[in-house]
């Protein structure tokens, strides 16, 4: 077990920084301040943050941290965190979700250094809560493989969620994974969510065939919020409800223990489940 008092200690910690996802005014004053007070400030594309940093003032030691520099760039910040705190961002949004990040927080993490997130802008939740389609439950994917082949295996594997799913992808690749959707979903109610919060920022509400109709011509960033499946699945099993419930107290749970598994393998209530196993 670890266990991190983020504020109660001394050790040195990476922050990381939530950046806007388009309008600079999502920007925080909590995440202003900690870049303006940490040692470094460990970028996804040093180019893009020298921009952001400009804009606010903010004049720091850059380091740089992607996909392609992960094992090297990471030694590096862990040398570094021996004596000095450091921030990680990303070019928008969040480190490491669909970003770089989440190989360097455990390698922080199994050093024993702090990992605090300051919060922001987030393109999945934005997208999520202006959707029109329940927010929760839900599945954050985040992007489908390139490939046609592993992205259908993907889609198969995931069309009978009745989960809120919510995707990450690109204007050049839309139609393509809005047809596969269409093939291993059906013609479900989605929400295409592209440049959000900036000036062109535009929600299509509606099914996938008519979103299908003028995706080619939408260009920028896309967020892409499918309902779940609403097909009732019949399932079947070899043992009845006081049957299984005996064969997981043989294995050590609780009469209660037992009851709330069944109930939640067969999405029955635990009071149904309860009764038929009090009565019978």
């Amino acid at each position: 077990m670890i266990r991190q008092k983020s504020f109660e200690n001394e050790k040195s910690t990476l922050y990381l920084v939530a950046t806007p996802i388009g309008n600079l005014d999502e920007m925080t004053y909590r995440a202003v301040h900690i870049l303006n007070e940490v040692d470094y400030i460990a970028a996804e594309d040093t180019r893009n943050t020298i921009k952001l940093l400009n804009h606010f003032n903010i004049k720091k030691k850059l380091i740089s941290h992607h996909e392609h520099n992960i094992e090297a760039s990471s030694y590096k910040i862990l040398e570094l965190l021996e004596d000095a705190n450091i921030a990680l961002v990303s070019d928008a949004g969040y480190p490491a979700i669909s970003d770089p990040g989440y190989e360097l927080v455990m390698k922080v993490i199994e050093k024993g250094y702090n990992v605090v997130s300051i919060s922001g802008a987030n393109a999945c939740l934005n997208a999520l809560v202006v959707s029109g389609i329940c927010p929760q439950p839900f599945l954050f994917y985040g992007f489908l493989n390139h490939s046609d082949k592993t992205k259908k295996k993907e889609l198969s594997a995931l069309k009978d969620y009745r989960e809120t799913i919510v995707f990450y992808e690109s204007p050049h690749r839309i139609n393509k994974t809005l047809s596969l959707m269409l093939e291993y979903f059906g013609d479900r109610p989605i929400a295409l969510c592209r440049e959000l919060t900036k000036r062109h920022e535009e929600i299509i509400r509606g099914k996938i065939t008519e979103i299908l109709e003028v995706c080619d011509s939408l260009k920028g960033e896309m967020v892409i919020v499918v309902e779940g499946s609403k097909e009732i699945i019949e399932q079947t099993f070899d043992l009845d409800i006081n049957e299984q419930i005996e064969v997981y107290m043989n294995e050590g749970l609780t009469s209660k223990e037992a009851i709330k598994k069944v109930a939640k393998e067969r999405n029955l209530s635990k009071n149904e489940v309860y009764k038929s196993y009090h009565i019978d």
